[in-house]
């Protein structure tokens, strides 16, 4: 019989929520929060009930009965370091994601809304592969300095879900599979997966890897700290010059890739330059991917929005196909991850992981 899965995934600015029959979309919404609505909280933790009357408002408005649902699941927060799965929400996850362990996040609201919903109708909750998933091999953790070991941030529940989707369209096991999977969003971030695990990737908060439409990667550590102590900019200011001003953004003062393929298609030189640094930054970061995997690739996965581009593609293959083949699924669908990671635990495929 088909599971019946509400699924809420919170954002800044809006909660987008989705109900499917199994794998099977029913309908979604993407519910809209005006700034001075959000501003009227102290703190995202305090948004909870008003976000929470929102959605079971239009749940209403849909003459949906939450009392048919069978699981309720709800997008991962900034939580401590976990590695991927399904997490049922217990009374100690929950407390991480009220107090931020990593910090405040409009996705910390997740886990707590499915649980409250969920327990109002008596069905389980989980989360899926929050941003935080880390399955690190320990030679991957050393920076430099000891101070400030490598930490694993980065887009976990759709690095997943595409490695799980290739793997049962081949009819393999993920965790038989060594796979090199690059997301091109906002933020690009290139893992090395190995026997179920993703055992290499860059930390795309903080400031690594390749640059990408809003986030400068990688730059010269020496010249970030002279920058730091220049009296130019506050450390708020600085910070956002590395994520959310960076990349696209801080050269061209644009985060969308087809901006720049229209400026280049008019014959501005610095969008082509962009453009090819941008694919050249992507295809270093998945060659040190294949060394992590002895070379071993059984597959190289491109997702995200930016994998629209055949252009961006075309780039890629040039330069990564003497690696393996690959395999393009272009877009994120958090909501259709979010379900599949709680199907595998209803279906017996998987356990729930313990938090």
């Amino acid at each position: 019989m088909a599971k019946t899965i509400l699924i809420i995934n919170p954002g800044s600015t809006s909660t987008k929520i989705g109900v499917y029959e199994d794998e099977n979309q029913i309908f979604e919404e993407t519910l809209r929060h005006p700034t001075e609505e959000i501003a009227k909280y102290a703190s995202i933790i305090d948004q909870k009930d008003f976000r929470k009357e929102v959605i079971l408002d239009v749940l209403k408005e849909k003459n949906f009965d939450i009392n048919t649902l069978d699981v309720v699941v709800g997008r991962g927060g900034l939580l401590k370091p976990i590695p991927g799965g399904t997490y049922a929400v217990t009374d100690a996850l929950l407390e991480d994601l009220r107090i931020g362990k990593q910090g405040q996040h409009a996705s910390n609201l997740g886990g707590i809304l499915a649980k409250e919903i969920g327990d109002e109708v008596n069905v389980p909750s989980y989360i899926v592969d929050p941003v935080v998933v880390d399955e690190l091999e320990p030679v991957a953790r050393y920076s430099g300095m000891p101070e400030l070991p490598r930490r694993s941030i980065f887009h976990a529940l759709n690095q997943k879900a595409v490695a799980k989707r290739y793997a049962k369209e081949i009819g393999k096991s993920y965790n038989e599979l060594s796979l090199i999977v690059i997301h091109m969003g906002g933020g690009v971030s290139v893992g090395a997966h190995k026997n179920g695990k993703i055992v290499d990737v860059n930390n795309i908060l903080d400031g690594e890897g390749a640059f990408s439409p809003e986030r400068a990667g990688t730059v010269p550590v020496g010249d970030l700290i002279k920058l730091c102590y220049s009296g130019k900019y506050t450390e708020k200011e600085l910070y956002k010059k590395i994520c959310g001003n960076g990349g696209f953004n801080g050269y061209m003062g644009t985060n969308d890739m087809r901006d720049l393929i229209q400026m280049k298609a008019d014959g501005n030189q610095d969008a082509a330059n962009l453009i090819d640094a941008f694919h050249y930054q992507i295809a270093k970061d998945a060659g040190a991917m294949a060394a992590v995997l002895n070379g071993k690739v059984d597959q190289i996965i491109c997702t995200g929005g930016i994998a629209y581009s055949q252009f961006t593609i075309d780039a890629l293959k040039e330069k990564l196909s003497f690696i393996a083949d690959f395999t393009v699924y272009p877009g994120e669908d958090e909501l259709l991850a979010l379900a599949q990671g709680a199907l595998r635990v209803m279906n017996g495929e998987e356990e729930a992981q313990n938090y």
